[in-house]
């Protein structure tokens, strides 16, 4: 991508992408300096949401968390679902970046009757019936987005939570959103070989397998939102336990930061057994086509997701889509309409 390109400047998604960059260079780390020892009082912190709201930002957060032994428990589910859970000893984090998402706003209320002072909100607006419902909510810094698809925001998200676990291990990273601004520069702007590209636009459905840590799954998301293409997040190595039979020579794989003991199976089953072409998002070398994003260290999942961003970009300007005006996909889901 490259703003100075009219092919990629007059898309909102582009400019909202890119934005990226300042919204990570800006990055106060201290804003969630009190709200993580309150939760550190806690021990259990419940993450929910709708979509992109939840998927990178919740999972991202666990994952670290249990990478570095903390004995913070974090969980989530969609709000629906934790609407039936006993979550009245966690302090629970509400992210809607309309502050209207109904399932979100649904559930907020059902803590607030239940007399749970630990809800939190997480906004791109203020005012909010999300703001109302909630004991403290913060308002992110990137704005709203006008594209369809999120994307700066849910790096904001993501950020917001992880620099809670950051307050709580004693690895505050004041400086982290200058050094990994530059390298998600690096990653949205890279070129990617065209032989991926068209090989990505004829392919019928297009994988994305990796860690649970919400890269993979929502590239997953972003690519039906962006592409309109179908697609599918493999966790792991369910990619070679069983859904092989249904692929095909045609199908395309991008395998997120490749986890070295998996790379034979992936070769053996994907490449040799069903004859599809196997593509690695890394910060290193491996042994398949691979885009390479710069090493980031504990941070390279926000440069992965965004060298993914840039890649569905691609993608879908190469099948002439206007990214900015999904046929059907809306900007907040479900939203409420009265309080």
């Amino acid at each position: 991508m490259n703003l100075k390109d009219a092919k990629y400047s007059s898309f909102l998604l582009v400019q909202e992408m890119m934005d990226t960059v300042r919204v990570v260079r800006g990055f106060d780390v201290m804003q969630t300096q009190q709200v993580a020892q309150h939760i550190k009082g806690i021990g259990k912190l419940f993450l929910t949401g709708e979509g992109s709201s939840r998927i990178f930002p919740a999972k991202n957060a666990i994952r670290n968390a249990l990478s570095s032994g903390m004995s913070l428990q974090i969980a989530t589910d969609g709000s629906r679902q934790a609407a039936h859970y006993n979550l009245s000893t966690y302090a629970v984090f509400c992210a809607s970046n309309s502050g209207r998402t109904k399932e979100v706003v649904s559930l907020a209320r059902k803590l607030a009757a239940e007399g749970n002072k630990n809800r939190f909100g997480l906004s791109a607006k203020a005012g909010t019936p999300l703001e109302q419902l909630c004991e403290k909510t913060f308002v992110l810094t990137c704005g709203w987005e006008q594209a369809v698809a999120a994307t700066k925001s849910v790096v904001e998200q993501a950020l917001f939570y992880e620099s809670i676990l950051w307050h709580q291990n004693g690895r505050a990273h004041q400086s982290a959103g200058a050094e990994l601004s530059g390298m998600i520069e690096q990653a949205l702007t890279l070129p990617i070989d065209p032989g991926i590209i068209e090989a990505a636009a004829k392919a019928p459905t297009i994988y994305f397998a990796g860690y649970n840590n919400g890269v993979a799954e929502e590239l997953t998301l972003k690519t039906n939102e962006i592409t309109r293409k179908k697609s599918d997040f493999l966790e792991g190595t369910y990619a070679v336990h069983g859904i092989e039979e249904v692929m095909n020579a045609n199908d395309i794989v991008f395998v997120v930061d490749p986890i070295a003991e998996e790379i034979e199976k992936f070769q053996e089953v994907l490449v040799t057994g069903v004859g599809l072409k196997v593509v690695a998002i890394s910060g290193g070398d491996t042994p398949f086509p691979t885009i390479r994003v710069p090493e980031a260290g504990d941070l390279a999942p926000y440069v992965h997701l965004c060298a993914g961003w840039n890649l569905l970009v691609e993608i879908g300007l190469s099948l002439g889509i206007n990214l900015d005006k999904p046929v059907r996909a809306r900007k907040v889901g479900n939203e409420v309409v009265a309080m």
